[in-house]
């Protein structure tokens, strides 16, 4: 099955591009990035559970997301700060996963409207160093980005 989500990731840059088009109006793909309660149900999945702790969407806001399995066991935590936060355009942001040697990373979501329904989000990741990005992409990165993708299609198109 062809991944949707597309990851750029030149030889020798400390960076990476991830673009995806989406059947949805630019609104609605905003909305799930920064609306704690969409957050939540694109980034839970069958194993795990999503919980935003702290999600303070405006400039200078930050945010704690948690995600814990069937037990309530803690799989996953991420935090970071809100940089810019311009309302269906852009999300400037840090990201910081709890527990891993990948450190701190800055983010820019840019979404854009194609059509009445249909957007497109640009992420532009860029990590501390090239070989922290290298050890980001030999996980199944690109495997779990197409999916929370397809998650956020699925459950926003119902809301279309």
């Amino acid at each position: 099955m062809e991944q949707k989500t597309k990851i750029n990731a030149e030889d020798g840059k400390q960076d990476l591009e991830i673009t995806r088009e989406f059947e949805l109006p630019v609104a609605l793909l905003f909305r799930a990035h920064a609306e704690p309660e969409l957050l939540e149900q694109w980034m839970s999945n069958p194993y795990t559970t999503a919980k935003a702790l702290k999600f303070e969407a405006k400039k200078h806001g930050s945010y704690h997301i948690e995600s814990t399995d069937a037990n309530g066991k803690v799989v996953f935590r991420s935090n970071g700060t809100f940089h810019e936060f311009i309302p269906n355009k852009k999300i400037t942001r840090t990201f910081e996963m709890d527990g891993t040697p990948y450190g701190v990373q800055l983010e820019v979501y840019e979404f854009e409207q194609l059509t009445a329904d249909t957007s497109k989000l640009r992420m532009h990741v860029i990590y501390e160093s090239v070989a922290q990005r290298d050890q980001v992409l030999k996980l199944p990165f690109a495997q779990g980005i197409n999916m929370a993708h397809n998650r956020i299609q699925d459950i926003l198109s119902k809301l279309k």
